[in-house]
Parts: structure tokens; C-alpha cells; sequence
């Protein structure tokens, strides 16, 4: 954002009697009465003057409005501006030009995919998380494993395929000689989460830091087989963005002992 408009002020002649300023004196005295190029922006309380756009894998919503929070601390004048949704979805947007300066997936796979189109520079992995299973406080269906998400009286809820998630969780089906029947296939984790919050779904597969950060909303369901598919986080800056000095902070931040205390307190785990 920027400041308010800037206004020039007048003296009027202090009494009669005075010299009266030649023209170039006056020009030079009006010259030094208004404001000078960056007075607003350095005396605009609070107010970003320089907008930093994050796009980040759904899961990372709470762990990340966090983290903005404590860049924007730092780093006076500027607004960052979080947009979460399936890694697949902003890979997509990116690709098609939308603006952003920052990109942090939730899987390798998705950010390959800038990377080989020459959209991301130098991605570096921060953080690593596994599934669980979430069902509704008290757990009506009764879900006690994952051999139980193929009972087809269990309405389970997934991930799409091309989401991060719903890739871990065909891979640790696979691992476990299971065919998974879901009654629908979500963009995002956090539609999946969403699904089961609202009674919508019996159980549904998602991150071990999306049921952390529902709270009583959900229960857990401890998964094993999850180790079979471990995700990995990387985060990385958007070729030709116009704030690249502020996009390698913000990704620098991430990577920091304060970062990664940070993520570790949502649930993600070491890359």
C-alpha cells in the first residue's frame, strides 16, 4: 500500500516589512518545504508498501500465516500476501502467469514441474510430513486401521490423485495390496479435512499436522503404512518475480533454526 497523498504547505509572509524572496529563492524555499520521494513510505505507520506474494500447498495455511507474521515483523513496509490451495492447482496458476514471488509445495513432484519449465529458482526442501487418518469425534464408523478404509461401508474421502496427498495415499494403498474406494476426490487436503469435520465422510486421509490443527474438530487415527510415503516439502523462489531480494528472505526464513522451530510446532518434521 502506499502512503497518504503528500501535501506541500505555504508559509504566509510573517509581517510587513519583510524582503521579498527572489524567484529563485522561492522556488528553492518551496523546493524544501514539500516532501521529499519516500517520506510517506517511511512514515506510513504499519502500512506495507511493498506486496510479497506466497503461494503455499494448502497444508501449510496455520504454519505459514505464522511465519508471515514474523517475516512482516522484520521487514518493515511490506504486506505478505498468502494463497493456499493443492500444490497441483498453484503449479497450474503459475504456469498460466499468475503473480506470485514465492512457491512452497507439498511434494517434489509438483515444484519439478516449475522447475523444468524454468519458473523456480534453486527450490530447497524445508519440511517432511506423512499421513493419518481422521474421522469424526467418536469415530461412528469405527475406523481402526487402514485395511478398514476399504470396507465399502466406510464412506472415505481422498485426495485427487494429482494432489500431494492423494499421491502419498495411492502409494501407501498400493504398499498395502489395497484398493481404495472413495466416495469423492478432493483438490485439497483441507477439503478432505473439511469433509470429515462436516460429517460428510467416515474417515479420510490427510496430513498428521491437518488433524493436529483441527483440534477436537477431528480424531486421529495413527497410521504405520505412512512411512511408505513420506512427503517432502520444498520451497522456492518464482523465476523473474520482481521481489527477488524479499523472496530469498521469506525462503530464508523458512529455512531458519526460527522457521523450522516454527514448522516443528505445527507437526512437520525435519526435511
Amino acid at each position: 500500500m502506499t502512503g497518504p497523498g503528500r501535501a506541500i504547505s505555504l508559509r504566509r509572509p510573517a509581517a510587513a516589512g519583510v524582503a521579498i524572496l527572489s524567484t529563485a529563492a522561492a522556488v528553492a524555499a518551496l523546493a524544501g518545504c514539500g516532501a521529499q520521494p519516500g517520506d510517506d513510505e517511511a512514515a506510513a505507520p504499519g502500512g506495507g508498501t511493498t506486496t510479497l506474494t506466497v503461494f503455499a500447498a494448502a497444508s501449510l495455511k496455520a504454519s505459514f500465516e505464522d511465519l508471515a507474521e514474523q517475516f512482516e515483523a522484520t521487514h518493515d513496509g511490506v504486506d505478505v500476501q498468502l494463497s493456499f490451495a493443492g500444490s497441483s492447482d498453484l503449479v497450474a496458476q503459475i504456469q498460466q502467469g499468475a503473480p506470485a514471488d514465492v512457491f512452497a509445495s507439498a511434494d517434489t513432484a509438483n515444484m519439478d514441474k516449475l522447475a523444468a519449465d524454468d519458473l523456480v529458482s534453486e527450490p530447497r526442501d524445508f519440511a517432511t510430513n506423512t499421513l493419518e487418518i481422521a474421522v469424526p469425534p467418536g469415530n461412528p464408523a469405527g475406523v481402526e486401521d487402514l485395511a478398514d478404509l476399504a470396507d465399502p461401508d466406510v464412506k472415505l474421502v481422498l485426495c485427487a490423485p494429482a494432489v500431494p496427498c492423494g499421491a502419498a495415499s495411492a502409494k501407501v494403498a498400493d504398499a498395502a495390496g489395497l484398493d481404495l474406494r472413495p466416495v469423492s476426490e478432493e483438490q485439497s487436503v483441507t477439503d478432505v479435512l473439511g469433509k470429515v469435520i462436516a460429517g460428510e465422510a467416515d474417515a479420510g486421509l490427510v496430513y498428521v499436522t491437518d488433524v493436529a490443527a483441527a483440534g477436537d474438530d477431528v480424531e486421529g487415527v495413527e497410521l504405520p503404512e505412512s512411512s511408505s510415503a513420506v512427503n517432502t516439502y520444498p520451497i522456492a523462489p518464482v523465476a523473474d518475480t520482481d521481489q527477488a531480494r524479499l523472496a530469498h528472505d521469506f525462503v530464508d526464513l523458512v529455512l531458519s533454526d526460527d522457521g523450522q522451530q516454527t514448522l516443528a510446532g505445527y507437526g512437520f518434521a525435519a526435511p
